[in-house]
């Protein structure tokens, strides 16, 4: 296991914009109030989604495409830099009318209505690749 201790410096809260796409808004969050290190959780609904799932045996991610309105029932995430740039790191629980829930790496989403909490903390986190599972991940 890999670890350090982060030190919060900060919280805010935000509401998307309608239209907008749900990672996109994270992010911009982030650069706006120069957090390049973070924790995120959000709730909403969403009008389509493209939800990724990463295939460990093929070390690539597989995207499915759900073109119809979801819940957000859960939201989490983080904030780090990839290649020098801010990056929110999406997962997500979305539900359809049905209950039936779809989950995995939210890549995009068009948000209908968004709300989220961020926790930004002091030093960066930056992400590289790791040879073990092919990903660019944290420390």
């Amino acid at each position: 296991m890999y670890h350090r201790e982060v030190e919060p410096t900060a919280e805010y809260v935000a509401r998307f914009e309608t239209g907008a796409d749900w990672r996109e808004e994270i992010e911009s969050l982030a650069r706006e109030e120069d957090v390049e290190a973070g924790w995120f959780t959000a709730l909403g609904a969403v009008q389509d989604a493209d939800v990724w799932f990463y295939d460990q045996e093929d070390t690539e991610y597989r995207s499915v495409t759900f073109d119809e309105p979801l819940e957000v029932a859960a939201c989490v995430g983080n904030v780090s830099l990839l290649e020098g740039d801010v990056f929110a790191h999406t997962h997500a629980v979305l539900s359809r009318p049905s209950g039936q829930a779809l989950a995995g790496h939210l890549d995009s989403a068009t948000v209908w209505a968004g709300e989220c909490h961020l926790r930004a903390f002091a030093e960066p986190l930056e992400r590289s690749h790791d040879e073990a599972t092919d990903l660019d991940l944290w420390l």
